[in-house]
């Protein structure tokens, strides 16, 4: 009997362990970051530029041209729109602690703390534009003081375009 209760009670504490250990995982895997508030360029501080911008989401695809908007604050945030009027294609927006992307046709949205994932282009072409190093295998390069172009040598993926001035 007293060989039982043993197993009894050490199964009992194996089992009230793993059990802690798994709601732990299921607590930790599913955090989602909360996500951005919605941006208003309109008010103070909010730089904003506009213009025109082809993107190739892979090297075989077709091009898509659309109108690019991107507006910057003081305090390390940007915001940026590429879009085929009237419909909205990407929003992205990155904080100094925190990304998010959202791809509306395909209502799909990211969001996360820290640093952008390389394979995102949008979030690196903000990097980019605010004059900070994009993550490999990016490319930025600007052309001039309104031209730009953004590629990924490894998949093919391209972005080139237009804003206007500061």
């Amino acid at each position: 009997l007293f060989v039982c209760l043993t197993a009894f009670v050490f199964s009992a504490d194996a089992l009230r362990r793993n059990l802690i250990l798994l709601a732990s995982f299921f607590c930790l895997a599913g955090c989602q970051t909360k996500p951005l508030p919605p941006v208003d360029v309109s008010q103070p501080g909010w730089k904003l530029r506009e213009g025109q911008a082809v993107w190739r989401p892979k090297k075989d695809f077709p091009e898509i041209a659309g109108e690019l908007r991107i507006a910057s604050n003081p305090h390390g945030q940007s915001w940026l729109q590429f879009s085929k009027e009237p419909f909205p294609i990407v929003i992205a927006q990155m904080s100094p602690s925190q990304w998010q992307i959202n791809f509306v046709p395909q209502q799909k949205s990211y969001s996360f703390r820290g640093n952008p994932p390389a394979k995102i282009g949008w979030l690196q072409l903000l990097k980019g534009l605010s004059g900070e190093t994009v993550r490999k295998p990016w490319r930025f390069e600007k052309l001039d003081v309104e031209t730009w172009r953004l590629e990924n040598s490894r998949t093919g993926e391209t972005l080139e375009g237009f804003l206007s001035p500061p």
